[in-house]
C-alpha cells in the first residue's frame, strides 16, 4: 500500500504532491522519501534519516513502532533552519506505540550534532528548554548523539554549545503525545584568529616548549588497516623469539630460548606452556637440601660410658651431622597464568632423606648401647598427595571457593607459631572482597613422623587438628594484614616408640600412662607495615585439659597464653629489628592447672630464625629421656619430641628479648646478626622433673650471625652459613654444669 509522504512546512498532500515538493530538498531528504515510498518500510523512516548523519550508530532502540496495515501514516519533515531538520512520525487512525519503559502519553527527542563536514561532534552540551524554563540537559556521545526521554507534549527549544564552535539555539520543536522526534543540528566552527600568537606551554626541564593549539578543522588521519597493527598469534603461550646475537659473543642477551634443563627461562616442565590443550599445565619442582652442621651442646652420658666410674650426667658435647634431603613435586593443574583461580589440581610430592650423625657419647643415637655413637639412616616419605577443585566463583572479581583433600602442607599463621603441618586433611578455602579477605576451614588427621628425617610415615597417629582462620588485608591501615584463628588439637596418646627405639608417647617421666590432650586455641596475628614501621605480632589463648599430665601426675585444666611482637624499620640497605616473645609458665605443677603454653607443631621464623642457637638446636635433659626444648622451636615445653611426643602444659615458659639486623650487602649477598636475652618465667616444673632443689630463671644470652648467597640472583642456588653461641645464665648452669654452647652450619640448596 503506498505511503503518504508530505514534505512541507505544515502542508499535507497526496503522494504525488509530496514527490513534487521534495525536489527542493537535499539528497538526504530524497533518500528519505525514496525509503518511505513502500509502506512496509515505514518503521525505518527515522533510521533512513540518521543513515547519512550518524552512519556509525545503529538505529535499534529508537524505532517508532509498526502501524496497522490498511491505515496510511503521515510523515512530516520540516527544515527549521539551514542547520536543523525536524521529523515527526504519526500513523493516522491508530494510537502510537510507546517507547519501552516510558509512561503512556510521554514523548522523546533524539538528535545528532554534526560539524560542517557531517562528522558527529562529541562532548557538546545540549540544553532542552520550554519557554524560559530549563527542562533537561545532556552531553553528546562520541558519535555526536543525544537523547531526551519521558517528555510531556509541548513546544521545546534546544541550545547547543561546544568549545571551538559557535553556539546554536534552535526553537520550534513541537512534540505531540507518544511521539519520537529526531533532529539534526549543524555546528559551525569558529573563525580562527590567524594573527593571535601561539601561547608557550608550561616550562619543562628542557626549556619552554611552544605547543600549537589544536586545529579542529584539520583533516583526520586515517588509521592503518588491522593487518598493519595486529599480528595474529595462533598459540599465545608459544611466542616465537627472534635470533639475537648483536656482538657475536656468548653471554646473556635478549630472546633467550629455553631448554628442558633450564628452570629460569621458558620451560614446559615449569608451567610456561600448557601440556594439554590451552589451559592444562604441568610443573615439576626438585629441591636438593644439603646440611653440614657441627655443634657442642650438652649430651647426656647415658647408662653406659667408656668411663663407668664417672658421675657426670653430661658427657662430651661434640656432634657432627651431615644431612641430605631431596624433595620433588609433580603438579598438574588446569588454570591460567594470572588472577584466575585454578580450576583443578593434582599434586604428588615424595621426599627422600639420607642422614648421618656422630656423637661423643653412647646411648643417644639408639636405645641399644651397642650401636655406639654413630648412626646412618635414610627414609622415603610422601609429603603431599592431594586433589583440589574449585567449587565456584564468587562475583566478577576473581573471588572463589575451592576444596583440597589429601596429604597437604598447611601453615596456620604468618610466622609458624602454632601449626605447621604436612598431613592428610580436607581443607575448604577461598577469597572475598576482591581477594582482600582470605579464609580457611580445615581438618587434619596427623601421621606418624620419621624420627631422623622428620618426613611422613604412612601410619595414623590418632591425633586430629581442626583449624579455621581468616585474613583481612589493609586492616586498620593500608599494608597491614590481620588474621583471626581457631585451632583445636585432640591428641589421643597411643603408645609409640620412635625409630631409634626410645619411648616418646606417653612421656617416660613421672607417672607413665595414657594421656589424652584436648586443647583449643583462640588467636589473633598481624603482619605488614604501618607507615614506615614494619610490624609482626601474634597472641594465642589456650584452653582445654590433659587427662594425665606426666609431670603433674593428674588431670589438669589448661589456661595458657603466648604473645609475640616484632618491630623493624628499613634504612637504605639495612633493616633494624627488635622483638619480644613471651610464653606463660606453670608455677605449681601440683595445683591441677596447666599454665605453661605449648603449640601444636611450631616452626617459628622469629627472633633470629635459623641463626639463633636457642631456636635452631635441641637441648636434652639427662635421666629423663625428654628434652628441655625441641629443635626449631622457641618453647621450653619438656616434650619428648615435638613431632612424635604430646603437648605438655606443665612447663617453665619463657621470656625472650631480641635485637637483630639484616644487611643487603649486594643483590646476591645478604648478612644477618642477632642477639637475645632469655629467661624462664617459672622454674617449678624444672625442679619437679629433675628432682633439683633450686633452678634459677636466667637462661642466658645468645649471639648469632650468618649470610645467604644467591649466585644467579634467584632461588635456584642458595647457600646459607651461620655461627651461633650462647653464654649460659645461672639457670642453665644449674642444669648443664657448663658455661657456653656453640654451633656452626653450612646449607646448600639447589632448586629446579
Amino acid at each position: 500500500m503506498p505511503l503518504l509522504l508530505v514534505l512541507a512546512l505544515g502542508v499535507y498532500g497526496t503522494n504525488e504532491d509530496v514527490q513534487h515538493r521534495a525536489t527542493a530538498f537535499t539528497k538526504t531528504y530524497r533518500e528519505l522519501r525514496s525509503a518511505a515510498t513502500d509502506y512496509a518500510e515505514y518503521t525505518d523512516v527515522r533510521a533512513a534519516l540518521a543513515d547519512r548523519a550518524a552512519v556509525r550508530r545503529p538505529s535499534a532502540g529508537v524505532s517508532t513502532g509498526a502501524t496497522t496495515r490498511g491505515v496510511k501514516p503521515s510523515v512530516r519533515v520540516c527544515v527549521l533552519s539551514d542547520s536543523a531538520v525536524y521529523v515527526s512520525v504519526n500513523p493516522s487512525g491508530e494510537h502510537n506505540q510507546q517507547i519501552p519503559q516510558q509512561r503512556p502519553g510521554r514523548a522523546s527527542i533524539q538528535g545528532l550534532v554534526a560539524d560542517d563536514r557531517g562528522r558527529g561532534v562529541p562532548g557538546a552540551e545540549v540544553v532542552l528548554k520550554t519557554g524560559d524554563r530549563e527542562v533537561s540537559r545532556a552531553t553528546t556521545t562520541g558519535d555526536g548523539v543525544f537523547r531526551f526521554t519521558d517528555l510531556a507534549p509541548g513546544d521545546y527549544a534546544l541550545a547547543i554549545a561546544r568549545s571551538g564552535f559557535s553556539p546554536l539555539t534552535q526553537s520550534g520543536l513541537h512534540v505531540t503525545a507518544s511521539a519520537l522526534v529526531t533532529v539534526e543540528l549543524k555546528l559551525v566552527p569558529m573563525a580562527r584568529d590567524e594573527g593571535k600568537p601561539i601561547e608557550p606551554g608550561p616550562p619543562t626541564p628542557y626549556g619552554t616548549v611552544v605547543r600549537p593549539k589544536p586545529d579542529f578543522n584539520a583533516a583526520q588521519t586515517p588509521l592503518p588497516p588491522g593487518e598493519k597493527i595486529y599480528l595474529p598469534v595462533p598459540d599465545r603461550w608459544n611466542l616465537p623469539l627472534p635470533e639475537w646475537d648483536r656482538y657475536g659473543i656468548g653471554g646473556d642477551y635478549p630472546y633467550v630460548s629455553g631448554h628442558w634443563w633450564d628452570p629460569f627461562n621458558q620451560n614446559r616442565l615449569k608451567g610456561d606452556y600448557p601440556i594439554l590443550g590451552k589451559r592444562t599445565f604441568f610443573v615439576f619442582t626438585g629441591v636438593s637440601d644439603s646440611l653440614l652442621e657441627g655443634r657442642n651442646l650438652p649430651t647426656p652420658s647415658g647408662v653406659s660410658t667408656e668411663e663407668p666410674r664417672s658421675e657426670r650426667f653430661f658427657g662430651r658435647g661434640g656432634a657432627y651431622a651431615p644431612v641430605t634431603s631431596v624433595r620433588t613435586s609433580f603438579d598438574l593443574f588446569r588454570g591460567d597464568t594470572s588472577f584466575r583461580p585454578i580450576d583443578w589440581r593434582v599434586r604428588v610430592a615424595p621426599a627422600y632423606s639420607l642422614n648421618f650423625v656422630n656423637l661423643s657419647e653412647f646411648n643417644n643415637v639408639n636405645f641399644d648401647v651397642r650401636r655406639n655413637d654413630t648412626r646412618l639412616d635414610h627414609h622415603l616419605g610422601l609429603q603431599e598427595a592431594f586433589v583440589e577443585k574449585k567449587l565456584f566463583d564468587i562475583g566478577h572479581q576473581y573471588d572463589f571457593l575451592s576444596v583440597r583433600a589429601g596429604i597437604q602442607e598447611f601453615t596456620s599463621d604468618f610466622r609458624g607459631f602454632m601449626a605447621v603441618l604436612e598431613a592428610p586433611g580436607v581443607r575448604v578455602f577461598g577469597t572475598a572482597g576482591s581477594s582482600r579477605v582470605e579464609y580457611n576451614a580445615a581438618v587434619f588427621d596427623l601421621l606418624e613422623k620419621d624420627t631422623n628425617s622428620g618426613f611422613n610415615e604412612l601410619h595414623r597417629r590418632k591425633s586430629q587438628v581442626y583449624v579455621g582462620n581468616v585474613y583481612i588485608q589493609d586492616f586498620l591501615a593500608p599494608g597491614y594484614t590481620q588474621s583471626f584463628s581457631f585451632h583445636a588439637n585432640r591428641d589421643d596418646g597411643a603408645l609409640h616408640y620412635d625409630r631409634n627405639g626410645f619411648l616418646v608417647r606417653p612421656a617416660p617421666i613421672g607417672v607413665i600412662g595414657a594421656n589424652d590432650v584436648h586443647v583449643y586455641y583462640l588467636g589473633v596475628a598481624g603482619n605488614g607495615h604501618i607507615g614506615r614501621l614494619n610490624v609482626s605480632d601474634a597472641f594465642y589463648q589456650a584452653l582445654g585439659h590433659e587427662t594425665n599430665n606426666p609431670i603433674a601426675a593428674q588431670r589438669i585444666d589448661v589456661n595458657a597464653q603466648m604473645g609475640a611482637l616484632e618491630l623493624s624499620i628499613d634504612k637504605d640497605w639495612v633493616r633494624i629489628k627488635g622483638a619480644t616473645f613471651i610464653a606463660s609458665g606453670d608455677g605449681d605443677p601440683s595445683d591441677g592447672n596447666g599454665r605453661g603454653f605449648d603449640a601444636i607443631v611450631d616452626i617459628p621464623a622469629f627472633a633470629g630464625g635459623p641463626f639463633s642457637l636457642w631456636n635452631r638446636q635441641s637441648l636434652r635433659l639427662a635421666g629423663t629421656a625428654t628434652g628441655l626444648k625441641s629443635p626449631v622451636s622457641l618453647l621450653p615445653t619438656l616434650r619428648t619430641n615435638k613431632d612424635e611426643g604430646q603437648p605438655n602444659f606443665v612447663n617453665p615458659g619463657i621470656f625472650l628479648l631480641n635485637g637483630a639486623a639484616d644487611f643487603d650487602l649486594t643483590p646476591k649477598l645478604r648478612a644477618f646478626v642477632t642477639t637475645s636475652y632469655l629467661r624462664f618465667l617459672e622454674t617449678a616444673p624444672m625442679e619437679a622433673l629433675l628432682f633439683q632443689e633450686k633452678v634459677r630463671p636466667n637462661i642466658g644470652v645468645e649471639y648469632g650471625g650468618g649470610a645467604t648467597y644467591r649466585p644467579p640472583l634467584s632461588d635456584n642456588i642458595v647457600i646459607i652459613g651461620g655461627v651461633q653461641a650462647m653464654r649460659l645464665g645461672q639457670g642453665l648452669k644449674d642444669v648443664y654444669e657448663r658455661n657456653n654452647l656453640f654451633s656452626i652450619f653450612v646449607n646448600a640448596r639447589l632448586q629446579f
